[in-house]
């Protein structure tokens, strides 16, 4: 048993054995509250193009456009992000914060893909689209590429998800 003495003023002193456990609590909240938490498990959408399967998390808010894959560590292979735009316009992209490297496919409101640009983590270059874009997708680097996909091709399960909100 710890040998507690007591302080002249009438408060009660701790134990180094409590004072270590409190100092382990407070180092480990500081260290949670200062670390970027995980994402929340999101609902995602499948979208097809040229027959290959992509399951989106939706980026349809102005706040969840503003934060997109900032902060992720990975991404599925089969896995992305679709930014829903509140109209066609034209568009651009950036990785600052963003981890990972990633490929995105700029769409219009027809539901073809306008350009395809390869992005490079932690940088503030400008991707822009090449016409007004009511969509983008963002995916693993080389996604798109690796399965032949090119601008003139069609998304597939657009009109499916739901509307945006605002």
């Amino acid at each position: 048993m710890a040998r507690v003495e007591e302080p002249i003023d009438g408060t009660e002193r701790l134990s180094a054995s409590r004072r270590h456990f409190l100092g382990t609590v407070v180092a480990a909240i500081t260290v949670l509250w200062a670390v970027p938490a995980p994402a929340d498990p999101l609902l995602t959408y499948p979208i097809k193009i040229k027959g290959h399967a992509l399951r989106v998390e939706l980026a349809d808010t102005p706040a969840a456009r503003r934060t997109g894959l900032m902060h992720r560590r990975s991404l599925g292979e089969s896995s992305g992000m679709l930014f829903v735009f509140d109209a066609p316009s034209p568009q651009a992209m950036w990785m600052k914060n963003t981890l990972i490297p990633l490929s995105v496919a700029f769409v219009g409101a027809d539901g073809r893909i306008l350009n395809v640009e390869d992005m490079q983590p932690e940088t503030e270059e400008a991707h822009e689209s090449a016409g007004p874009a009511a969509y983008a997708i963002e995916t693993n680097l080389g996604w798109f590429r690796k399965r032949g996909i090119k601008p003139g091709d069609s998304v597939e399960g657009l009109k499916n998800l739901l509307k945006p909100r605002r």
